[in-house]
């Protein structure tokens, strides 16, 4: 392998976080490429198994432009028996239960499971494809898997960051109450078990990640997304003047995302700004739910016990 290591900006936490709408933010500079989750390429992408398979462009993702030369150019091609073998070895190797075990890896505590290297060998070749396609400056990759980050602090030859994303999980509740069509509807109780679950292996992953670990929440992204998004910049290693202007108004173009919320395809101009209707919307036996099934990282991130049905977190 010749030249610099792809720089990988891996987001984490649990879903409905405000992942696809960062990372579609960061697209829009120069030399960055927002590929969605970049862990359903097999699944979805190749084997188009899943219910949110087409790639951000409108496009299946095998005949999409950037996809359809990333995945040309992998030794094996986007040949549907690799696309099985990878699938299955994520399911065996990168769930959450699974993150205490890659960090050992990863800090060389213990010798690597059977799968772990051939599976992140794969992940490095399409980083290489996507870093020279576009992404040369910064890819980011919400798959939001702790235990997938962890095995990718191991590289080295990658430059991989994690950014922990938190959101209030009444808030997460509220959009699992009903089924999309991508996503089951979840309890309060159970989404919020989720959360508390992704949210300590994400932590758990900063541990070991050190100065390359940063967590920032949801909602003073979308209170202050200016600041925010300069922080996030930083943090990736880019000097880049935050796309997001005072207004926190942003023209959002095409994107080559891999599977996420299908906000992806929004186009034109987007302002970013809070979204509460949990407080009112979200029965008070759900909120209490959620919040007790949440309740150890609560405060820990800043959010109330307790929280008001009317004014803003």
């Amino acid at each position: 392998m010749t030249g610099p290591s792809p720089r990988v900006l891996y987001i984490t936490g649990w879903m409905r976080s405000g992942s696809t709408l960062l990372g579609n933010v960061l697209n829009e500079l120069p030399g960055v490429r927002h590929v969605g989750e970049l862990f359903y390429l097999w699944r979805n992408g190749v084997l188009g198994a899943g219910t949110n398979s087409s790639c951000g462009c409108g496009r299946p993702v095998r005949e999409c432009p950037l996809w359809g030369g990333v995945l040309a150019a992998l030794p094996e091609g986007a040949a549907e028996t690799t696309a099985h073998r990878m699938a299955m070895l994520q399911q065996a190797l990168l769930r959450t239960r699974h993150t205490a075990a890659r960090l050992a890896e990863a800090r060389g505590e213990r010798p690597t499971a059977p799968g772990v290297k051939e599976l992140l060998d794969h992940s490095a070749s399409v980083y290489r494809q996507v870093a020279a396609l576009g992404g040369d400056r910064l890819i980011v990759d919400g798959s939001k898997y702790p235990a997938e980050a962890a095995a990718l602090l191991g590289r080295t030859d990658l430059d991989v960051r994690v950014l922990h994303i938190v959101r209030d999980p009444r808030a997460t509740a509220l959009s699992y109450r009903s089924a999309k069509d991508y996503i089951d509807p979840m309890s309060p109780a159970r989404s919020s078990g989720y959360w508390t679950a992704f949210n300590l292996a994400s932590e758990l992953v900063g541990r070991t990640a050190g100065e390359r670990y940063l967590r920032v929440r949801h909602e003073d992204l979308a209170r202050n997304p200016r600041e925010v998004t300069t922080q996030v910049l930083r943090f990736a290693g880019l000097d880049d003047d935050s796309p997001v202007d005072t207004e926190g108004r942003i023209p959002l173009g095409a994107n080559h995302t891999v599977t996420g919320n299908p906000d992806r395809l929004r186009r034109g101009v987007t302002r970013i700004r809070p979204d509460e209707r949990w407080r009112t919307a979200l029965p008070g036996t759900d909120i209490a739910a959620a919040t007790a099934a949440a309740a150890p990282l609560l405060t820990r991130y800043g959010y109330p016990l307790t929280p008001s049905r009317g004014e803003a977190a």
